[in-house]
């Protein structure tokens, strides 16, 4: 029997919209053998999911760090999805808490811009439903739909909204930085789709050889932002530079419409980040 490893989903520890028990629970239902929680820029859910494991999953320990380019003007956000690092590590501790910060007020600009333009959302309201989650852009897009000026979470980040109008920039970490950070605490950094034309701009395939050599240990293939044509060029690109491929749904529950276990990793892959971490895999 084949073993089902997804290894990027989000919790309310972020921008999902399940709690990391109901997350992991999630998890086992549809069949998976392996889930990771990879929250943006927090380990908050770790503790709740370990606790809440049902029987046969296992559970990676990981978190999606908010990162940039500083290549191109302006830099290119990009995500890094860090597996299996020490969660005490100092200064990748310090790194994720600016960023957090940095997304809150962030948040909160984007709403007084909404609302100096007569749109009607509150910053309160979109606090309360993030459920003490790290506040993100997905939230302010679900205040967007309860006031009726969207209909959709896709609609939301167009270019009318959150993809372009209404954007901001955050103060994300140096991409070179979060690989080094992510390193050192023990952790295995792979890149988050790299190359998902549809999320908008993407960096160089040399940029890509530059952090592998900087210890980039993997790319995230198979990704529902990825068209087959992309997915191609990944695997590609990860065979010429000796790293690890990845699958995984980017679950975030009612928040995006794909599903756990919607594109997975090998075993073999799977064998490779287990090795390379310092955290252990918790199992239920």
């Amino acid at each position: 029997m084949n073993t089902r490893i997804d290894l990027h989903a989000h919790s309310t520890a972020s921008d999902g919209t399940l709690t990391p028990g109901e997350l992991v629970h999630a998890a086992a239902a549809a069949g998976l053998d392996v889930v990771a929680i990879t929250d943006h820029d927090t380990t908050a859910g770790w503790e709740p999911a370990v606790r809440a494991l049902p029987a046969g999953l296992r559970l990676i320990r990981g978190a999606e760090l908010s990162c940039r380019w500083e290549g191109e003007d302006p830099a290119v956000p990009l995500h890094l999805l860090a597996y299996l690092f020490d969660p005490d590590d100092p200064d990748l501790t310090a790194a994720l808490s600016r960023v957090r910060r940095a997304r809150v007020e962030r948040g909160e600009r984007i709403v007084r811009l909404l609302q100096a333009d007569g749109l009607e959302v509150s910053w309160s309201e979109i606090l309360a439903t993030a459920r003490g989650g790290t506040v993100g852009r997905p939230h302010i897009a679900q205040a967007l739909i309860r006031a009726g000026l969207v209909a959709t979470t896709s609609e939301a980040f167009g270019p009318d909204w959150l993809g372009e109008r209404y954007r901001l920039p955050k103060d994300d970490i140096e991409v070179f930085e979060a690989v080094r950070l992510v390193r050192a605490a023990g952790g295995v950094p792979v890149f988050a789709h790299p190359r998902a034309t549809r999320r908008g701009r993407v960096v160089p395939d040399e940029l890509v050889a530059d952090l592998a050599a900087a210890g980039l240990a993997g790319l995230e293939a198979d990704h529902e932002d990825h068209t087959p044509a992309e997915r191609a060029h990944v695997r590609a690109l990860a065979a010429d530079l000796g790293l690890l491929v990845t699958g995984a749904s980017d679950f975030h529950g009612t928040h995006k419409t794909v599903r756990l276990g919607a594109f997975t990793t090998d075993v073999q892959n799977y064998e490779r980040i287990v090795a390379a971490g310092v955290t252990s895999v918790a199992s239920g």
